[in-house]
C-alpha cells in the first residue's frame, strides 16, 4: 500500500531554531519535515551568528525579514503575525532545549525537541505541565522509531505472537569516537562536555534511542529498578562516559540489557533490539532496516520486509516507495513528522478520542529519558548499585 495523501488537509507553518547550514541534524529536521508536505519552513533562528543564519535562510528562500537573531525575537515577533508559524523544531545544543522549549510553548507554539529534552526531572515535569496547560505538544525526535518495521513488531508483539515477555536486549554501540576526536571536531566537542550535555554523554546521546525504541514495542511493560556501569575509556571525557552497561527488571518479571558505546572499534552504527517471548523472537538492526527477524523455535527464521502485503496495515500506512526499494533515515525521521503533524492537528481541533489510541515520542517520552539517564548515572556512581525507577 503506497500512501502518497497528506497526513493533514493544512500545511501547518513551522520555524526552526538552529539547525544552520554547517547542521547535519537541521538538513534532517528539514528534508523529513517537508516530504509529505504537512509543514511549510517560514521563519528561522538559524545561528548563534546573527548574520549568517540570515544568510542561511536567505539561501533557503525564506524572507529576509523572517530570519531573525534569536529566538525570543522570532517567537514575539512571529505572535504578532496572523500568518505567524503555529509550529517550531528546536535543533540546538542539549543545554539551550529546556529553555528554548518553555519559551515556545508559553508563545503557543507546538514544539519538535531533539533529545535529551532537558537535563532534570524537575524539567521535564514543568515542560509536561506547560503541554497540558497550553494545550500544545512537544514531539522528541526517536527518530529510529519511525522505521515501519518497528510498527510491525509492536502489533505482532500486541498480537501475542511471542507469548509472554522474557528478555529486551538492546544496545547502540558504534566505534567512531573510540580515540578523542573531539579534538578536531567542534561538532563532537560540545557532547562531551557536561555543561551542554548534562550527566552523560553515551547515555542521553544513544542509549535512549534503543530505550524509546523498546517502549514503543513494549508499552504495557514498565521498568521497576536498573544497575548501570559506565566507563570513560578515553580519559579526557570523565566524568562523562563513552561506554555504559544497563540491567534493567520489568513489571511483568522481564528483564533488559542495554549497552551504549562510542569506542565499540570498528562497528559502524551497531542499534540493535531484540525482544525474546515465551514463543518466539524479534529482532530489528536499524543498519538493516527493511528487515524484520521473526524466529519461532523449532522453524525456520522468517525475515519480514517492508512495505509488504502480510504486513499489518498500521505498519504500511507509511509507505512510499512499495517493497523492495530501500528506505532508511530520511524516511523514518518524515514518518515521525507526519505523526507530530497528525498529533498537532488533533490537538488544535480538540479530537482527544484520536490522540488516546495515537503514539508518537511526546513530552512523556522525552521526560522518561531524562529520568532514566538520570538514574542510570546515580546508580553507575553510587559503584553499580539497583536503583528503583
Amino acid at each position: 500500500m503506497i500512501n502518497g495523501i497528506k497526513a493533514v488537509n493544512r500545511s501547518l507553518r513551522w520555524g526552526m531554531v538552529g539547525g544552520g547550514g554547517t547542521s547535519q541534524i537541521g538538513y534532517i529536521h528539514r528534508s523529513a519535515a517537508q516530504r509529505d508536505g504537512n509543514f511549510t519552513l517560514l521563519a528561522g533562528a538559524f545561528d548563534i551568528d546573527a548574520e549568517r543564519g540570515r544568510a542561511f535562510g536567505e539561501a533557503l528562500g525564506l524572507d529576509p525579514a523572517r530570519c531573525y537573531a534569536d529566538y525570543a525575537t522570532m517567537f514575539a515577533a512571529e505572535a504578532a503575525r496572523p500568518d505567524g508559524i503555529e509550529a517550531v523544531s528546536v535543533a540546538t545544543p542539549n543545554n539551550t532545549h529546556f529553555a528554548i522549549c518553555r519559551a515556545a510553548l508559553q508563545a503557543g507554539l507546538h514544539v519538535v525537541c531533539e533529545k535529551p529534552l532537558c537535563f532534570t526531572t524537575e524539567e521535564a515535569d514543568e515542560l509536561e505541565q506547560l503541554c497540558a496547560e497550553t494545550q500544545k505538544i512537544i514531539g522528541v525526535t526517536y527518530g529510529y522509531a519511525g522505521h515501519q518495521l518497528i510498527q510491525q513488531a509492536r502489533e505482532m508483539i500486541a498480537a501475542g505472537l511471542l507469548g509472554e515477555i522474557r528478555i529486551v536486549n538492546m544496545q547502540f554501540a558504534h566505534g567512531f569516537h573510540h580515540q578523542a576526536v573531539e579534538l578536531q571536531s567542534e561538532s563532537t566537542r560540545w557532547r562531551v562536555d557536561p555543561r551542554f550535555v548534562g550527566p552523560g554523554y553515551v547515555l542521553g546521546d544513544l542509549a535512549t534511542h534503543p530505550l524509546f525504541i523498546a517502549e514503543t514495542l513494549l508499552p504495557q511493560h514498565k521498568l521497576k529498578r536498573l544497575l548501570c556501569s559506565r566507563q570513560s575509556f578515553v580519559q579526557s571525557r570523565a566524568p562523562l562516559e563513552d561506554n555504559a552497561f544497563v540491567m534493567m527488571e520489568y513489571d511483568n518479571g522481564a528483564v533488559g540489557t542495554l549497552w551504549a558505546s562510542a569506542v565499540n572499534c570498528g562497528s559502524m552504527h551497531g542499534q540493535k533490539i531484540r525482544v525474546v517471548g515465551e514463543r518466539a523472537s524479534l529482532e530489528w538492526w536499524d543498519e538493516q532496516p527493511n528487515q524484520l527477524r521473526y524466529e519461532v523455535q523449532g522453524e525456520p527464521v522468517q525475515i519480514l520486509e517492508r512495505g509488504m502485503g502480510y504486513l499489518h496495515a498500521s505498519a504500511r500506512e507509511d509507505d512510499r516507495i512499495g517493497g523492495g526499494h530501500a528506505e532508511g533515515l530520511f524516511e523514518a525521521w518524515a514518518n515521525l513528522y507526519r505523526r507530530f503533524a497528525l498529533a498537532m492537528d488533533a490537538t488544535d481541533r480538540g479530537d482527544h478520542a484520536f490522540l488516546r489510541d495515537f503514539w508518537y515520542p511526546d513530552v512523556h517520552a522525552g521526560l522518561q529519558g531524562v529520568r532514566w539517564v538520570e538514574q542510570c548515572v546515580r546508580s553507575a556512581d553510587a559503584g553499580a548499585v539497583w536503583v528503583t525507577c
